[in-house]
């Protein structure tokens, strides 16, 4: 089944504790956007917000690193409390090493990509991370519109890992609500992150069971 990631960057920031109760109760994922402001322009927030979110968080904690030289950071989120952790293909030199230095952090390993980045680079590195994270709108800005050609690459993406038979899963972030949700999923993703969509909507819990089809 789909899993679906509330990101905490749309959330209340006065009344954080109650979104995170939400997220516990109806979600499966905490989705937690880290901008640094040099690797895109905004900035969002950092440890001491991750850590707050660790204490009350009884679900996953994915961390979404949109910052430069991320390898400097993997220990600390790790202690902050992340179980993933995906930075950006392009953020750094090495990503394989990167990946092997998440993985031995005792976290799982993603790598992320903008949407002007082809799908193609990702393939040398499926056998070795945990998940993909395709931005279906380019990384730094909430409330963007939806980028149809991710379905698309969602495919292609999705064809590889069965062609190489291996067991990396596909997180999808950016304009992605209950309209889009059941058609990213045949595409081939199985983790949707979303922000405005759920935590703006009048009734979360219900656009969340609407995200899974249910």
């Amino acid at each position: 089944m789909v899993k679906i990631a509330p990101s905490l960057l749309s959330a209340d920031f006065l009344h954080l504790e109650r979104d995170v109760e939400m997220v516990n109760a109806h979600a499966d994922v905490f989705h937690l956007d880290i901008m640094d402001g040099v690797f895109v322009p905004n900035i969002s927030y950092g440890f001491p917000i991750v850590e707050a979110i660790a204490r009350k968080a009884r679900k996953t904690m994915d961390a979404h690193l949109m910052i430069v030289h991320p390898e400097k950071y993997v220990e600390r989120f790790a202690a902050a409390g992340a179980d993933m952790l995906s930075f950006h293909l392009d953020a750094t030199e090495h990503p394989a090493a990167v990946v092997e230095q998440i993985h031995a952090a005792g976290m799982k390993a993603g790598i992320a990509i903008n949407p002007d980045i082809p799908v193609e680079r990702l393939f040398p590195y499926l056998a070795q991370v945990d998940f993909v994270l395709i931005m279906s709108v380019f990384a730094g800005f909430g409330g963007q519109k939806f980028i149809e050609e991710t379905y698309d690459r969602v495919r292609r993406v999705k064809a590889e890992i069965d062609r190489i038979g291996c067991t990396c899963a596909i997180e999808v972030d950016g304009g992605v609500s209950a309209a889009n949700a059941a058609a990213l999923v045949e595409a081939g993703a199985e983790i949707l992150v979303a922000g405005s969509a759920v935590f703006k909507a009048e009734d979360p819990a219900a656009v969340i069971r609407a995200m899974r089809g249910e």
